[in-house]
């Protein structure tokens, strides 16, 4: 279990230099598309998480249903985020080529953070990302949700957020990690309010 200054620290991840995260020729993509609210979500996500279970059985530890399209009535991009806990990230043949097998692909790997891999998927699209047991970034995401869940105000400073900032970032012809960075500031405040609340941020 991640302690609760790393739990609320934010951590940009940035990589050491001469390092690169993206796995293969695959690129951030530009053309931010934030939709309205889809019923129809977690359903995709349950189809989801049944294929990385058939394909990786007790070695999926947990599969979680996280990011904006976890949050009923939050506008998103139709892209189903999910974190996978596996014992050993850096342990790559226990578990790439059965999730590539089922439609997965590798496109992240950042062993300096977390030991984070990320997988897309195309039908249903989706960002799987890769955690070890003891990474705060998985907490993190659930306590985000969570706290939306529970709080329409900072659900609808978020909305505006990602709105704005798909606009902005549409305008000036900017990809999915220049979006993240518009809404960095308000998803960082929402985050601080959550933490205090839970007690792990004085």
């Amino acid at each position: 279990m991640p302690t609760a200054e790393e739990i609320t620290r934010h951590d940009d991840g940035v990589p050491p230099d001469g390092l690169s995260p993206w796995v293969g020729d695959y690129r951030p993509r530009t053309g931010i598309e934030v939709v309205d609210p889809d019923p129809a979500w977690p359903e995709r996500f349950a189809e989801l998480r049944a294929r990385v279970e058939s394909a990786l059985g007790d070695r999926a530890l947990a599969v979680e249903h996280v990011g904006s399209t976890s949050v009923p009535g939050l506008p998103a991009k139709p892209i189903i985020d999910i974190d996978l806990i596996v014992a050993d990230p850096a342990d790559e043949p226990s578990y790439v080529t059965a999730l590539e097998e089922t439609g997965f692909r590798l496109v992240v790997r950042e062993p300096w953070w977390q030991e984070h891999r990320c997988f897309t998927h195309d039908d249903p699209k989706c960002n799987l990302h890769v955690f070890p047991p003891d990474a705060a970034e998985p907490v993190r995401h659930r306590i985000f949700r969570d706290w939306l869940l529970g709080h329409p105000d900072d659900l609808a400073l978020y909305r505006d957020a990602k709105r704005s900032a798909a606009a902005a970032s549409n305008a000036s012809g900017e990809h999915v990690m220049e979006y993240n960075a518009r809404k960095q500031a308000v998803i960082r405040e929402i985050y601080d309010r959550a933490f205090r609340a839970a007690g792990l941020l004085t």
